[in-house]
């Protein structure tokens, strides 16, 4: 496949805590990040926030991942594709933002999906712009490492059983908390170490 993802897109990407600072300033004005200005979207914006709130506080990196985190020798940008209403969003972008601030060779930065199209329609799940979506890649060159996303594996695949069933946006979402609340970033934290230990 061809490169997608260019330097401007880096250039306008942003940092995790201006991402944090665009949600709260929208918030204040009842609005979210994409066109879609739906009262339902800026309260599932206001809740994200509240989640990703307690998700910096909370997120403790394991040490095995640490430790691979570390050995990494080249500078890497971490580019994630997001948008603040998103209920997926609060549970994967802060604890890989913490990974990214935990080590000197990693950079996490970010992009609205809806502003970047181009880059989303190469990275789609099961023909699905879902979000969020993280590539991984070498800083000098924007060579491709690896990605992940929309979820845990796991979770995707209760969501895509959930959905098989016809069950309503609501109860996924609702089964989806409970599942983020049990498994406290772990299965998330285990799949960004395989796959940073494959990239080495």
């Amino acid at each position: 496949m061809a490169k997608v993802i260019t330097r401007e897109h880096i250039d306008r990407s942003m940092s995790y805590a201006a991402f944090r600072d665009l949600i709260n300033s929208l918030l204040i004005e009842r609005k979210t990040t994409g066109e879609n200005q739906s009262k339902q979207l800026v309260q599932y914006t206001r809740l994200n926030a509240r989640r990703m709130d307690r998700m910096d506080k909370r997120t403790e990196i394991i040490p095995e991942l640490l430790e691979e985190l570390m050995a990494i020798r080249e500078n890497q940008i971490w580019l994630g594709l997001a948008e603040a209403w998103c209920g997926d969003v609060p549970h994967s972008i802060p604890p890989m933002a913490k990974m990214a601030v935990s080590v000197p060779k990693v950079s996490m930065r970010l992009l609205l999906r809806d502003e970047n199209l181009d880059v989303m329609d190469a990275y789609l799940t099961n023909g699905s712009r879902s979000v969020p979506k993280v590539i991984a890649l070498k800083e000098d060159t924007l060579e491709e490492l690896w990605t992940w996303g929309p979820r845990p594996e796991p979770a995707q695949k209760l969501f895509e059983e959930l959905k098989a069933k016809g069950e309503s946006y609501d109860v996924i979402a609702e089964e989806l908390q409970k599942w983020y609340n049990k498994d406290k970033t772990l299965t998330l934290q285990q799949e960004i170490l395989e796959r940073v230990r494959n990239a080495r």
